[in-house]
């Protein structure tokens, strides 16, 4: 959350997209509204009376804005809809809106977008540093206060972790079989797996993590990361089987160089090495807080989805998951396979 919310439309969207968050903070805010429709919705005046600014400055974020408000809830009301709405207020609102053929109406999330949108207001300074606070609390509640294994939340991440092991030790004893080079290969390789995947080294992406010496990388990689990561692996192993099998001897390093220059421009996997760029580079930087600066162009607004996948009630901690007896029998049906 280090990013500006005035400059940062990835920050202001991950936090508009935390149906989490947003429920805490209209509560906490309590900014009124008209109900309509089962839904808070907030006129153009009352908008520039909550956040003490005129309206012409309302019209303006509008006008350069209207995009991004108009996709967090910003619409305008006008015939048979207007009608009723004039109808519904008429009882409990008297001004100039009884009167104008169309009005424009915020939903509270536009508004908090409004909110992370103005610079000039103070009020509107006040509400970014409340969301702010009210996100981060609901974040370390609902992860547990372990954004660092996060990954580890969604559903299928412990069979997606045992597949990508099993397909670990087959690239581990490809290295064995059939290259001919010294220990050192082990973490050369895996770095250069690494690499294609999301363009760093075991090394860089510790430190992007704040990772421990004692921790494992892998513990911490989101499930389609692991699952191209296992992707490669396999395919590696298989390819190296077969060049020992035509040269009738193990490979020099400069020879499995090329299997894997072949395998980074394998037009199947691009689809999948884009996909997992794009998961690990915006998770990180919503639930980590973590900026990859070598994916700094794949980094996007997560999706709701993503919210409930790891912090909503399906998410669990590995503890909760690995006492689960039917997740103790996929892992049974993997190791059997």
């Amino acid at each position: 959350m280090t990013k500006d919310l005035t400059t940062s439309s990835v920050s202001r969207q991950n936090i508009l997209n935390n149906h989490y968050a947003l429920e805490k903070v209209e509560l906490h805010l309590a900014l009124g509204g008209i109900t309509w429709r089962d839904e808070r919705v907030f006129t153009k005046a009352k908008v520039a009376q909550l956040l003490q600014v005129d309206i012409r400055t309302i019209e303006r974020y509008l006008e350069q804005n209207r995009e991004e408000l108009t996709k967090n809830g910003y619409r305008i009301l006008k015939g048979e809809e207007f009608k009723r709405f004039k109808e519904y207020v008429s009882d409990i609102y008297v001004g100039d809106i009884l009167k104008t053929p169309i009005l424009g109406v915020f939903s509270f999330r536009a508004v908090l977008n409004l909110a992370m949108l103005m610079t000039e207001s103070q009020r509107a300074k006040i509400i970014r540093s409340k969301i702010l606070d009210i996100v981060l609390d609901v974040m370390a509640q609902k992860s547990g206060g372990h954004t660092k294994y996060i990954n580890q939340r969604e559903e299928d991440y412990l069979p997606a972790s045992y597949k990508e092991y099993s397909y670990r030790q087959e690239f581990t004893n490809a290295l064995d079989f059939y290259l001919d080079m010294g220990k050192y290969k082990y973490a050369r390789y895996t770095d250069k797996i690494y690499k294609i995947v999301f363009l760093e080294n075991a090394k860089e992406y510790k430190r992007i993590l704040d990772l421990e010496k004692k921790d494992r990388l892998r513990d911490t990689l989101y499930l389609e990361v692991l699952n191209i990561i296992a992707s490669i692996e396999n395919g590696i192993a298989q390819d190296m089987k077969k060049e020992f099998e035509k040269l009738g001897r193990k490979l020099t390093p400069k020879e499995l160089d090329k299997l894997f220059e072949k395998t980074e421009e394998n037009p199947y996997l691009k689809p999948m090495i884009e996909d997992a760029r794009v998961k690990m580079a915006s998770r990180d930087m919503c639930f980590r807080d973590a900026l990859h600066e070598k994916l700094e162009n794949y980094i996007q607004s997560v999706p709701k989805s993503d919210f409930d996948k790891f912090l909503g009630e399906t998410s669990k901690s590995l503890e909760e998951r690995l006492s689960n007896p039917e997740t103790l029998a996929v892992l049974k049906r993997l190791k059997d396979r």
